[in-house]
């Protein structure tokens, strides 16, 4: 892990869960870690934990559905570090719902936040990348970018998309810049929070929420993405529970 070291890495959705995992993981073996999420007071509190522990942090806010704040996120790693290594696009959202319940508002947010928002990132740290011929994407989806069910119709959508997004990203950029895509099984975090539906939010929790991960699993697997040697490009990485088979 000793290449992490120095690397400046931004992490969007950084405000709990997963976000918050790899940062405190990053920072932990040295790496330069600029948080953003929406909830600053979240932020503030990771940073000073993860400051006093000796690790470099700092943080801005962040709303990803907005294409000029993530510009100016990432510029912000520049400005307080000179560059930008590594950019983890981590928010998303996850309000499952059957499709006949319409809940198109939720569609939208979804959409705006787990599609635009990886798009907004690419859009944002992609002209940094290539002024210096180097860097590194790391976009999180879910095991659902590759398995739809009752419920998870439009959320496994917006991951599909991410998938077909990283993959093609990866194609099309210089042989420099590498693209990580990072599925998680079941993790700990606040995904279940969102779905509106108290009935399906019990079931989502009894039926899918068990066995599952902390969330520092999948910060290992994004340092063992990040710290390999700049000729090697780990292109997926699925991480589930020893205990999930059906997903």
């Amino acid at each position: 892990m000793e290449r992490i070291k120095g690397k400046v890495v931004a992490i969007t959705g950084a405000s709990s869960g997963i976000g918050e995992a790899i940062a405190r993981h990053l920072a932990a073996l040295g790496a330069k870690v600029v948080l953003g999420a929406r909830r600053v007071d979240n932020l503030a509190r990771i940073a000073a934990s993860i400051s006093s522990a000796g690790g470099e942090v700092v943080y801005k806010r962040l709303d990803v559905t907005d294409a000029h704040d993530v510009v100016a996120f990432a510029n912000y790693a520049v400005e307080q570090h000179g560059t930008l290594d590594v950019l983890v696009n981590n928010a998303g959202l996850m309000p499952l719902s059957m499709i006949n319940s319409y809940k198109i508002d939720e569609w939208h947010r979804m959409i705006d936040v787990n599609i635009k928002g990886v798009l907004h990132g690419i859009a944002a740290a992609l002209p940094i990348f290539e002024a210096k011929d180097s860097g590194q994407f790391v976009n999180i989806t879910s095991v659902a970018d590759r398995w739809v069910g009752p419920t998870s119709t439009v959320y496994s959508a917006t991951k599909f998309a991410v998938r077909a997004i990283s993959d093609g990203l990866r194609q099309e950029v210089s042989a420099h810049i590498r693209v990580t895509l990072v599925a998680p099984g079941p993790t700990e975090s606040e995904l279940a929070e969102t779905i509106s539906d108290p009935d399906l939010k019990q079931l989502a929790i009894e039926k899918f929420r068990l066995d599952l991960l902390p969330a520092a699993a999948i910060a290992r697997g994004v340092a063992y993405a990040v710290a390999q040697p700049a000729d090697v490009d780990v292109n997926e990485i699925v991480i589930r529970p020893t205990a999930q088979k059906a997903l």
